[in-house]
């Protein structure tokens, strides 16, 4: 599979795109004024402890006080992963503490922090003060899993402070490529952490690496051959880190220098447009509905105008079959996370849905954030989670529409008229007045002049005085207001 990394930098905004066989598959995005907060480690205190939440808030510097469960607390001289002990017995208001934000700022949440603090390397993850060793799920040989596991008992005994995980990135990697990344990390945790020591609640002391950088470790593969950069101050950049770091990646880093856009020239900026909308069309006629709310994802797949050439069955297969790839790669493009519900197509055939099932797995393979599926509901749904870090793309992109408060309806114009109608009644009930002026959307204002003229008329009878009507260019379809004159 041909992989290309598209990195598009401007003063205030960095994007690097994913592409796979000419298909984009990943985009992430940092703009300068909203960066990322995942992996960075503050100096925090604690300003108030909830023991009915097993949670505390802490001041660490961010816009808003930020959320430390008690299950993402290390106890010294324990495994990171421990029976959670009561928050109480492990903070108190006040205390100063070493976090690391493991979840953006979300919405209206703020950042949620842990203190079994992380760092990444190429090759490795360092766990400060935790002893151990830990290989990649991801790399599946056996006999790779027994090198690497040999090579990281010989790390831990070069330093039997920290332990280490061997992400998948170090499949097939020397040995001395692994020791270089553990003397690059344990040098970079010592300065954090004499940071940490001498700094003022509130302090950034170790920053992750910006997008270009981040990207350039955590998704690339062997499977890469062309990293393009659009701004030469950032392709030295990048250029210096591969040296340092992926050498056999360096070659493969050139600079785009080019008249047209280099996103245009992949057709990434349609894509993203695409990536926007709720609707996508599968190649066989059929379609997916993506629906993203506060508490979970909804994606629904539908035949559409697809009718196979066989029997109803097998149409529905193949397009479940069709929408399980597209699923996948909706998902990463999309960086949607959280709860995700996925309604295929009912189908009768139990093989059909193994098989369904099972091609969605595979696409899922590709996947750098964690997914879980937990199988076929009772009322035929298939119920999934995917890791969220940071935002999804939509939620950095867009903003709920003000009209309809990201509700995506509004009240017709015949339900505003008869609002109007029962307002009128109301307050002529209530006030002596001579006239009245309604003031509303160019929309209802038309209704109100022809389907509706004569309740209007009969209304103007009824309460014995006159109605006045004028349209407001500024008013949505919802909005009215019934002057007393």
């Amino acid at each position: 599979m041909a992989h290309e990394i598209l990195m598009n930098v401007t003063p205030t905004e960095t994007r690097v795109a994913l592409v796979e066989n000419g298909v984009l598959q990943e985009l992430h995005l940092e703009r300068a004024r909203r960066r990322g907060l995942v992996g960075n480690i503050y100096k925090g205190q604690v300003v108030r402890v909830l023991p009915g939440m097993q949670a505390a808030f802490i001041e660490a510097g961010l816009a808003r006080t930020a959320f430390l469960h008690a299950s993402d607390i290390a106890v010294p001289g324990a495994e990171p992963v421990v029976e959670t002990r009561n928050i109480t017995e492990l903070l108190r208001e006040q205390q100063q503490v070493l976090v690391q934000v493991l979840k953006d700022p979300m919405g209206t949440k703020g950042a949620r922090l842990t203190t079994n603090i992380t760092i990444p390397s190429r090759y490795l993850v360092l766990l400060p003060g935790h002893p151990g060793v830990g290989i990649s799920a991801r790399i599946e040989d056996p006999a790779e899993r027994e090198r690497l596991k040999a090579i990281g008992e010989r790390l831990l005994t070069e330093d039997g402070e920290h332990g280490y995980i061997l992400r998948t990135a170090a499949e097939g990697a020397e040995e001395e490529a692994l020791f270089s990344d553990q003397a690059f990390l344990r040098k970079l945790w010592d300065s954090a952490r004499d940071r940490g020591q001498q700094a003022q609640p509130g302090t950034l002391v170790h920053e992750d690496l910006p997008l270009t950088l981040r990207a350039l470790r955590d998704v690339v593969s062997s499977e890469v051959e062309k990293v393009r950069v659009d701004s030469r101050e950032n392709f030295v950049k990048v250029q210096a880190f591969c040296e340092q770091f992926l050498p056999e990646l360096a070659e493969r880093v050139e600079y785009y220098p080019g008249e047209r856009p280099l996103f245009d020239l992949y057709n990434i900026e349609d894509e993203i447009q695409r990536a926007l909308e709720r609707k996508v069309m599968l190649k066989s006629g059929g379609y997916l509905i993506i629906d993203q709310t506060e508490a979970m994802t909804t994606i629904d797949v539908n035949t559409g105008g697809y009718v196979g050439h066989r029997t109803l069955e097998e149409t529905i297969f193949k397009t479940n079959l069709e929408a399980a790839q597209a699923i996948a790669r909706q998902l990463r493009l999309r960086n949607l996370g959280g709860i995700i519900i996925l309604d295929f197509i009912d189908m009768v055939d139990e093989e059909h849905k193994r098989l369904v099932l099972r091609a969605l797995e595979k696409a899922l393979d590709k996947d750098h954030a964690k997914t879980q599926i937990s199988g076929v509901s009772a009322l035929g749904l298939v119920e999934m989670t995917r890791k969220r870090t940071r935002e999804s793309l939509e939620h950095i992109l867009c903003e709920p529409c003000p009209t309809c408060a990201g509700r995506g309806s509004l009240k017709t114009a015949e339900t505003v008229c008869y609002e109007i109608f029962r307002e009128i009644l109301r307050e002529a009930r209530q006030f002596e007045v001579k006239r009245l002026l309604v003031l509303a959307a160019q929309e209802v204002i038309d209704l109100l002049l022809d389907e509706e003229s004569a309740s209007l008329a009969q209304l103007e009878e009824f309460i014995g005085r006159p109605i006045k009507l004028q349209p407001e260019p500024l008013y949505t379809q919802a909005q009215y207001d019934v002057v007393l004159m």
